[in-house]
This record gives structure tokens, sequence and C-alpha cells, in this order.
């Protein structure tokens, strides 16, 4: 699907919390539904003035928006992170290197930079899952995983993923059993998390692109697994 300009500012003024609603269920909702409204959300129309205004005066360059649009939409976002996460799922000694040095590790794919600095990989194991939230703001990821999600930024979120953790990975859909551990990383502006996920079964003929196209932003955050279309199916 092509993005507009305007698409684009309207996701990030979204993405940085211009419009938060009360609770997670309704934030997730508002994240998976909005491109689906058929009048322009309150947060897009003041992007169009705004934009235009900034145009008209001369403070914006038309071009270095559509720059800045590019980036996002071919070189900044979860497929970053996938590609990180095939990456360790069939390379041994990469994985090894990304649990113990995940900047270095990271930036051998060319990814890094603002947002990315002091990376830590945190893995899933059969008995452990891990959870990663900001409770101060929405510290992410950025050169991995893109822009955050508005449920990422809310205080639904953000509050209760430390309190009940299970519970919110339960409106996720990710039932956990009594067994597993939950761990919950708490990122900020120094130190940011990225959760390697499991490494689905029956994807042990998978190449390292078709394993990238498995893997999505939430497995990366610890809201979610990743599942084969087989799983899904059966699920």
């Amino acid at each position: 699907m092509t993005t507009t300009r305007r698409d684009f500012l309207t996701a990030a003024v979204t993405a940085a919390g211009a419009a938060v609603t009360p609770d997670l269920a309704r934030v997730q909702e508002h994240d998976h539904d909005h491109d689906h409204q058929a009048v322009p959300s309150d947060p897009a129309l003041r992007v169009k003035a705004l934009e235009s205004l900034l145009v008209e005066k001369g403070l914006v360059d038309r071009s270095a928006l559509d720059a800045l649009i590019d980036t996002y939409e071919h070189k900044v976002g979860p497929r970053n992170g996938a590609r990180v996460v095939a990456r360790a799922w069939t390379d041994p000694a990469y994985k090894q290197r990304l649990l113990t040095n995940s900047d270095a590790a990271i930036a051998e794919l060319g990814y890094g930079g603002l947002q990315g600095e002091h990376m830590v990989v945190v893995e899933n194991t059969p008995k452990i899952h891990n959870l990663v939230v900001c409770t101060l703001c929405s510290c992410y990821p950025w050169p991995v995983l893109g822009l955050p999600p508005v449920w990422y930024k809310s205080a639904p979120y953000r509050s209760r993923a430390v309190i009940d953790p299970r519970g919110v990975l339960r409106e996720f859909g990710l039932e956990l059993g009594d067994d597993v551990e939950v761990r919950v990383w708490d990122s900020t502006a120094e130190l940011r998390y990225l959760v390697l996920p499991e490494r689905p079964a029956g994807t042990e003929k998978m190449s390292e692109e078709e394993l990238a196209a498995l893997v999505t932003r939430d497995s990366m955050v610890g809201v979610g697994k990743v599942t084969t279309e087989t799983e899904k199916v059966r699920a």
C-alpha cells in the first residue's frame, strides 16, 4: 500500500500519543482499525493543517518530508528487527554475539543510531517469556522496530505491563502456562530492549528470508509469539 506524506505524519502524531484512549482494549482497537476510518481523525486534520501552514511559511521542505517518509517506509521498521531475529535463529555464532553485545551484532546488519543506542536483546525460551515496556514515557528501538504503536505509548499498557503482565498478555491473545516465568524489562532513554522470540517448530527447512517474514513487531516487544500459517489455522 502506498503511504502518502499525510498518512505518515498522521501515524507519527498518533504514535506520539496525540490520541490516548482510556483503556488498553480501546487503544489496541484504535491501533488496528484507524486505517479504515471513512472520515479523517482529529489528529489527521490537525496534521494536514499544520503541514499546510509550515509549507506555506517556508519552514518545511516537501522534498525533505518525502525523504523522511521514504526512510521510515523502506529503511526503518519491524522488518529490520525481523532480519536480526532470523539471523540469530539460523546462525548460532551470531545469536551469541547478539545476546552478549547487542549493539555490535545489530550493527553488523547495518542498523543502529539514534533511538537505537545501548540495545539489550533478551531471549524467550519455553520457560521464560520476556515483555518490554517503558513505564516513564515510550522509549523504543526505532532503528529495528520503527515507530512505536499507539498501545505501547498508552498509560494503561505502561502501568499494567508491570502490575499485571499476564493479564496484559492475555488481552493480546497470548496465554502462558503457570510454569512460564514472565520477565518485564523497562526501557529507558539510555537502554532499550528487543525480545528474541522462540523459533516456531517446523521451520527447520525455511530460509533466513522466509523466517524473517514470520517475525512480527509484537513478538519482538513480547506481547506475541511467532507462529507459522499452520499454527494460525490450528488456533
